[in-house]
C-alpha cells in the first residue's frame, strides 16, 4: 500500500472516531418503586407480635452481614484467564507456483486459553504462575498435508509456560523476584531501542503490538529503592532467542531452510546480566541501563565448511527518558551496541547506536496521537554487509492513533510502521475496531496491510494482507 494510502486511511480513522464521539449522547436511566399493597385484615389480626418480628429482622440482618464480610475476605489466590477464537482471511495472495503452498483465504482459526494464578504467601511474599497453549484448525480444514513440518510445528498447535515467578521484600528497601518475568525496557510502544531483555514472538510480524509479543526468560532480579530512584540487578541464564516465521511460512522471507541455529547452553558462562536505574521526578522521568547479553538476531559462520546460525554476545548501555509538558509527552531513547558480527565480515565486530526521538499528544477527549521516529546507525559501516540487506543508517518511523468511544467501550487503532529515510523499504499498517460486548467479553476485528521494500522481510511479505477477527472472553 502506497504512502499516500496509508495517511489517507488513517485520516479517515481519525474523522470517524470523532464522529462517533461528537454523537454520543448521555442517558440517564428513571427507576420507580411501586409500594407492595397493604395486607388484608384478616392479615393484621393474625400479625405475630412485635418483639418476633424484630427478632427476625434482626437474625436477617447479622446473616446477611456476615455473608457479606465473608464475601469480601480476600481469598489468598486468585485464579483467571481467557479463551480467544481468532480467525484470519489472506485476501491478496496470487496463486502459488506447482508445489508451494496455497495460503489465500483462511489461514488462522485457532482457538487459544491463557490461565493464570496468584497467590498471597506468608511473610507477604506472592506468587504468579501464567501459562497459555492453543490449537488452529485451519491447517486440518485445509490440508495438513500441504504445509511444512516447520509450519505445522510452529502455528498448529503450542502449549507454554509463561511467567512464573514468586516475589518478596528483603527489608523496607529491597524486593527480591525469582523466576520466569517480563522487564520493560525503555519509553518507546511501537520501536524497540533499549528494550532488549525478553525476546519477541515474531510469527506473524505486525498482527498484534509488542507488549503482547515479549517472551518470559528465567531470572534473579533484585530490586533497592531510594529517594526518587529504584535500582534493578538481573541475572538470567535461561538463553532464548526471538521465535521467528520458520521455511514454508508465508511470512519466511527466503526460498530455501536457513541453516542450522546454534542456541548457547542455558547457566554457566552464558548467563546474561543486566542493570537499570530509574529516576522519577516531577513532569519528567530518566533511565539508565546496560546489559550483557546475546544478540537475538544470528549472522552465519562457516565451521569446517559447514554454515551455521551463530549469536553474538553483545554489550548494550543505554537511556531512555519521558518529559510531560501539559497534554504533550516527549520521549527519547539510546543504546550504543557492541561485538556485532555479519556474515561478510567473518574477523571483525562492528558498534552500533540507536537512537530515537516520539512525542505524543494526549490533548483530545479519549484520544491519543503519537509519532516515533528511530535512526539505527552502524559506526564504521563496510560496504561488504550491504550484500546481507545491511545499511549504514537505518530508518523506522511509528505513526499511531488510539482513540476510546461509547464509554470507552468502543476502541479505536491505527498503528503505521515504516522503513527508510523515505518511508519506502517496507512496513505494514494495522486498523482495528474493538468493542466490548460486555465487561468480560470483547470483539476485534480490522485489516492488517503489508508494504514491500528494500527492508526484510518486508521484501517478501507485500502480499500477506489479511483481515482478522478475534472474540475474547475473560473471566
Amino acid at each position: 500500500m502506497h504512502g499516500q494510502t496509508r495517511t489517507l486511511l488513517l485520516c479517515l480513522g481519525l474523522a470517524a472516531a470523532h464522529a462517533i464521539s461528537a454523537a454520543e449522547s448521555e442517558l440517564d436511566s428513571v427507576l420507580q418503586g411501586f409500594d407492595e399493597p397493604a395486607g388484608s385484615a384478616a392479615d393484621v389480626s393474625n400479625e405475630p407480635s412485635l418483639d418476633a418480628v424484630l427478632g427476625g429482622f434482626e437474625e436477617g440482618i447479622t446473616a446477611v452481614e456476615d455473608s457479606k464480610a465473608a464475601s469480601n475476605e480476600k481469598k489468598p489466590w486468585q485464579f483467571g484467564g481467557s479463551i480467544t477464537l481468532g480467525m484470519a482471511y489472506n485476501y491478496a495472495h496470487e496463486a502459488p507456483a506447482s508445489g508451494e503452498t496455497d495460503y489465500r483465504g483462511l489461514s488462522r482459526l485457532r482457538g487459544k486459553l491463557n490461565l493464570e494464578l496468584d497467590a498471597d504467601l506468608p511473610r507477604n511474599w506472592r506468587a504468579h504462575v501464567a501459562g497459555n497453549g492453543f490449537y488452529d484448525a485451519a491447517y486440518q480444514l485445509n490440508g495438513r498435508d500441504d504445509y511444512t513440518d516447520a509450519v505445522l510445528d510452529d502455528y498448529e498447535s503450542e502449549a507454554e509456560l509463561g511467567e512464573a515467578w514468586v516475589q518478596g521484600r528483603l527489608n523496607h528497601q529491597t524486593d527480591l523476584k525469582l523466576g520466569r518475568q517480563i522487564v520493560v525496557w525503555g519509553k518507546s510502544d511501537n520501536i524497540r531501542i533499549t528494550d532488549i531483555i525478553n525476546p519477541l514472538d515474531n510469527r506473524e510480524p505486525g498482527m498484534v503490538d509488542i507488549e503482547d509479543l515479549r517472551l518470559p526468560l528465567t531470572m534473579a532480579r533484585l530490586d533497592y529503592y531510594f529517594g526518587d530512584w529504584g535500582i534493578s540487578a538481573m541475572a538470567i541464564p535461561e538463553i532464548r532467542f526471538n521465535k521467528n516465521p520458520p521455511y514454508g511460512s508465508d511470512f519466511f522471507p527466503a526460498t530455501s531452510p536457513l541453516p542450522t541455529e546454534q542456541i548457547p547452553g542455558d547457566g554457566d558462562g552464558n548467563t546474561e546480566y543486566a542493570v537499570a536505574a530509574n529516576g522519577i521526578f516531577s513532569g519528567w522521568d530518566l533511565s539508565l541501563y546496560w546489559a550483557q547479553h546475546f544478540d537475538d538476531t544470528a549472522h552465519l559462520v562457516t565451521s569446517a565448511g559447514v554454515p551455521q546460525l551463530q549469536h553474538n554476545r553483545l554489550t548494550m548501555t543505554g537511556l531512555a527518558a519521558n518529559v510531560a509538558v501539559d497534554n504533550w509527552l516527549f520521549k527519547g531513547e539510546t543504546a550504543h551496541f557492541s561485538s556485532l558480527s555479519y556474515a561478510s565480515l567473518p574477523n571483525e565486530t562492528l558498534s552500533r547506536i540507536d537512537t530515537l526521538l516520539g512525542v505524543e499528544y494526549a490533548g483530545f477527549r479519549e484520544t491519543t496521537l503519537s509519532l516515533e521516529i528511530a535512526n539505527r546507525h552502524i559506526i564504521g559501516y563496510d560496504n561488504a554487509v550491504s550484500a546481507e540487506g545491511i545499511v549504514e543508517d537505518e530508518w523506522q518511523t511509528a505513526l499511531r492513533y488510539q482513540g476510546d468511544f461509547m464509554h470507552a467501550r468502543l476502541h479505536l487503532l491505527a498503528l503505521v510502521s515504516a522503513f527508510g529515510d523515505d518511508l519506502n523499504d517496507g512496513g505494514f499498517g494495522r486498523y482495528s475496531v474493538a468493542y466490548d460486548l460486555a465487561d468480560a467479553l470483547t470483539v476485534t476485528g480490522g485489516i492488517v496491510s503489508y508494504e514491500g521494500g528494500n527492508h526484510i522481510p518486508f521484501s517478501a511479505i507485500a502480499n500477506n494482507d489479511r483481515l482478522f477477527l478475534d472474540i475474547k472472553y475473560s473471566f
